[in-house]
């Protein structure tokens, strides 16, 4: 299916997990992609398994310059840049009582400041060629409490309101911006929940589809939202999740306290 033909995508997060399966996804479409992320080897990997049609960057979603620096490839190498996905993210456990000001500090930077500053690269250089799609990875924790997670839950939170603000700013550019919400599903930021009986089997009695979900699942749903089918689709915020949200947040603190037995 050519559904994205003679289009390219700058995808961060882009050498495993969620942000790998949707480049997987544009690439089968027929789309060219421009690989982002901060460690080199993962991303050279990740590229030559995608095959011609893929390209890589390094990129640090932190800072200002490395992320217009790396749009800009993404422009120069790939074409006219008319889809993005937004996947770099990290985790941060720690309760209200014990978590440092700096990591929760640390967790909001990456988990929305990175991501703002990703899509004010992407919107300009869309608007520049009279628009495209931008997807935002989120996360079911943006509408879910979990205990422990305190800014995690805030940055996601977040970055669903910033998902609904940029659709809302963006689309008289015809720049649609939406964002999908992840139920646990296996990649490198949910190895300890996944690796977890304790963790994992809470996650999945909240599940009415008692199941963890795939990258290419969510892959599937980014395609989607990014490809014309979803042409009247913006500032939506989509949990692909096996039916979470329509339940309770996960109970992580049994789990947690093993990893952090000072904090009772």
């Amino acid at each position: 299916m050519a559904r994205f033909e003679g289009k390219s995508a700058f995808v961060t997060g882009g050498g495993t997990g969620i942000g790998l399966a949707c480049a997987q996804a544009i690439v089968a479409g027929g789309g060219r992609v421009m690989l982002a992320g901060r460690r080199q080897e993962v991303l050279r990997e990740a590229a030559s398994a995608l095959g011609a049609h893929a390209s890589y960057v390094c990129c640090d979603v932190s800072n200002d310059q490395s992320v217009a620096d790396a749009v800009a490839a993404a422009v120069e190498r790939c074409g006219a840049l008319t889809l993005a996905v937004n996947a770099a993210g990290c985790g941060s456990v720690g309760s209200v009582f014990y978590a440092s000001s700096s990591e929760f500090t640390q967790t909001i930077d990456v988990n929305l400041v990175g991501v703002f500053r990703c899509l004010r690269s992407e919107a300009r250089a869309m608007k520049a060629v009279g628009g495209g799609s931008i997807v935002n990875i989120s996360s079911i924790a943006g509408v879910l409490t979990h205990r422990w997670m305190s800014a995690y839950c805030a940055s996601k939170a977040a970055l669903n309101m910033l998902t609904r603000c940029a659709a809302d700013e963006l689309g008289e550019f015809g720049i649609r911006v939406n964002a999908v919400m992840p139920g646990l599903v296996p990649t490198d930021l949910a190895t300890p929940f996944v690796g977890s009986d304790l963790a994992r089997e809470d996650y999945l009695r909240c599940m009415p589809l008692s199941r963890l979900g795939t990258p290419a699942e969510i892959a599937a749903a980014v395609a989607f939202l990014l490809s014309d089918e979803a042409a009247w689709v913006t500032g939506q915020c989509l949990g692909v999740d096996g039916g979470h949200t329509l339940r309770r947040g996960p109970e992580l603190v049994p789990f947690l306290r093993q990893i952090l037995p000072e904090e009772r």
